[in-house]
């Protein structure tokens, strides 16, 4: 009886960390792909010749899929590179910043100290546009979408393609309202 038990809830376990798995492994493939669509400003120490960060801030969640994901990606020829910033004053370095949930009750002060710094805030929990973040990530039936808050990219003087909208599940725009 013990030992069924302890299959049980190891498989259980096994079963609740794949899922977890394969979840970081999506918002990865997401992270690597949203420069593709999004156009810093020319002060967001960009060249050519440096390489676009994406900094994840808070749990690690993701393990290695981020940097799997990422290892020898170039966009617009720039090498993308995967940080794990774990100080404030750090993400001011990021071209994209991930906020894991575990700073769920720190958005406001992560947020405001990326403000017009021409970073891509990230998220992944309820409230995180609301705080002023520019994507969420959310699942609808176990399918990863995003939605964007426009207001957050325009303040963070970041251009976002009509194509990386079009995929968004919603998209706040304070002018014409949530589509979605």
């Amino acid at each position: 009886m013990f030992a069924g038990l302890l299959t049980l809830t190891t498989a259980i376990t096994t079963a609740a960390q794949a899922a977890a798995s394969t979840e970081y492994q999506n918002k990865a493939v997401f992270l690597a792909q949203f420069p593709n669509f999004v156009e810093w400003p020319i002060d967001a120490a960009q060249t050519a010749q440096t390489s676009l960060h994406i900094c994840v801030y808070g749990d690690f969640s993701f393990g290695t899929s981020l940097a799997e994901s990422t290892r020898g990606t170039t966009v617009h020829g720039r090498k993308l590179e995967v940080r794990w910033v774990r100080k404030l004053p750090e993400i001011r370095t990021c071209q994209i910043l991930f906020v894991s949930r575990s700073e769920h009750a720190r958005y406001r002060q992560v947020l405001a100290a990326v403000a017009n710094s021409g970073v891509l805030t990230v998220g992944e929990t309820a409230g995180f546009l609301e705080a002023g973040g520019a994507i969420c990530f959310s699942y609808d039936r176990e399918l990863l979408q995003f939605e964007v808050n426009l207001a957050a990219a325009h303040d963070a003087r970041l251009k976002m393609s009509a194509q990386l909208l079009g995929l968004a599940k919603r998209v706040m725009n304070p002018a014409e309202g949530a589509k979605g």
